[in-house]
């Protein structure tokens, strides 16, 4: 599968996974911080952005997106190894998938999906279905500090940083994407219970204002943790130096936890 991405930088790799509905474009407030110190390869998991879906009757649960990145790095000049992975949300769940498998040096997972008890039960795409009814009006509303608020306030702290044209497209990608619902499916029927299995150094970063995903207590000892003031679940553009220097963090890979619960 011929995945689509984005490379910018120097420095040690840094492989970046995109939450449910976006694309590799939801990166692009951090790397200006990042791509000083990092190789940055901001994907699009399949299905999603400028990659094909799956093919038919194929899986589409995390496990099977992460094979499909690692598989995809060869072809970069990478060896998926030694690459650091870092994702938001789905791409959280995503790179602990590749780490578990052994196919990054180190992970950081944002607001990671997967680590809720017990599988979720699925959910109507309203939001989905009112955003491609609204699609004609879309740029007139979010060119408003006050629409992008209406909008967007269910996924970050301040959706008035975010520039129009950034809201649009972010709005678009969620209400285009091929892939949302069997991945949407595969992702709201699974758990991630794996944590302490993985054997590179771990980063879960939690934004603190985040609406979607409950943070998670009593993580195993040696797994990092980072706490985003004043962000909430997508928080590149409510503060993306905070994001970059915890990715930077995150993939230096030194195994110490950090404010561990």
């Amino acid at each position: 599968m011929a995945i689509a991405y984005d490379r910018a930088g120097s420095g040690p790799p840094l492989v970046l996974l995109h939450p449910l509905g976006a694309d590799r474009h939801v990166w692009r407030p951090v790397l200006e911080h990042l791509t000083r110190v990092r190789d940055c390869i901001a994907v699009d998991l399949p299905g999603f952005g400028e990659s094909p879906p799956v093919e038919d009757g194929a899986s589409a649960d995390p496990s099977a997106l992460a094979r499909a990145i690692a598989d995809s790095l060869p072809g970069l000049g990478l060896e998926p190894r030694t690459v650091h992975v870092a994702g938001n949300s789905l791409g959280g769940w995503v790179a602990l998938e590749m780490a578990l498998a052994g196919d990054a040096a180190t992970v950081t997972a944002i607001a990671p999906a997967g680590l809720w008890r017990r599988p979720l039960p699925p959910k109507p795409e309203v939001a989905r279905r009112l955003a491609r009814a609204a699609a004609p009006i879309l740029p007139a509303v979010l060119s408003s500090s006050g629409g992008r608020r209406a909008l967007l306030l269910g996924s970050m702290a301040h959706p008035e940083r975010v520039p129009p044209k950034d809201a649009l497209a972010l709005v678009r990608a969620y209400a285009s994407a091929p892939g949302f619902t069997l991945v949407n499916r595969a992702m709201r029927a699974g758990t991630f219970k794996r944590l302490d299995e993985i054997e590179v150094p771990v980063t879960l970063v939690w934004p603190e204002h985040d609406r979607v995903v409950t943070r998670v207590n009593g993580t195993p000892e040696r797994v990092r943790v980072i706490d985003l003031p004043g962000c909430g679940h997508i928080p590149m553009w409510d503060d993306p130096k905070a994001v970059a220097q915890a990715l930077i963090d995150g993939s230096d890979g030194d195994g110490r936890a950090v404010g561990s619960e």
